[in-house]
């Protein structure tokens, strides 16, 4: 791994820790999505393993997963062919960017939380998504509040999931595992 993104992933890792903190104080957990997800299920989702970073033009993304999610990786998740199991949970945290001068290389580094968004596999609670629920949570960051995101129980469906079918035969997961 080049040096370069193991400086980011270091920084991303303290990012993700120091969110936790800053939030901590906050009853943020009282939120719902319009589909019946609340933000209270994925409650500790901040001390999860990082999947893997990802760097869409707009910021910087942190994908985690619960203990149970990756258990599903380590077991060979998606190359196994096998599915996810019902109980696993992922949680995509999205930053916007702003260089660190203090880092060589002026590194860009997350700046500002603007959302967290979450996947949880219940095939008995989500059997219209293929047993996948999702959540979609923006940051306020005047507030310091969530806000759901979506205009009703079918946003998730729509929104999130058909996206989703694109990787239908890896279980409805983009992300790969980042190798260490």
């Amino acid at each position: 791994m080049k040096p370069q993104h193991i400086t980011s992933i270091v920084s991303l890792s303290a990012w993700i820790f120091a969110v936790g903190m800053t939030l901590a104080g906050q009853e943020k957990f009282t939120v719902m999505s319009p589909n019946g997800i609340a933000l209270s299920e994925f409650k500790g989702y901040d001390a999860w393993q990082v999947i893997a970073p990802s760097q869409p033009g707009d910021g910087v993304k942190a994908i985690l997963g619960n203990p149970l999610m990756i258990k599903a990786y380590n077991d060979g998740f998606p190359a196994n062919h096998q599915a996810v199991p019902d109980g696993a949970m992922m949680a995509k945290i999205a930053w916007s960017m702003k260089t660190n001068p203090l880092l060589p290389g002026a590194a860009m580094v997350p700046d500002t939380l603007k959302k967290v968004q979450f996947m949880i596999k219940d095939a008995k609670r989500f059997p219209e998504t293929d047993g996948w629920g999702y959540g979609d949570f923006a940051y306020d960051a005047t507030s310091g509040a969530f806000k759901a995101v979506g205009n009703g129980p079918s946003f998730a469906k729509a929104a999130c999931h058909l996206c989703h079918t694109r990787v239908k035969a890896r279980d409805f997961v983009f992300t790969e595992y980042a190798q260490r």
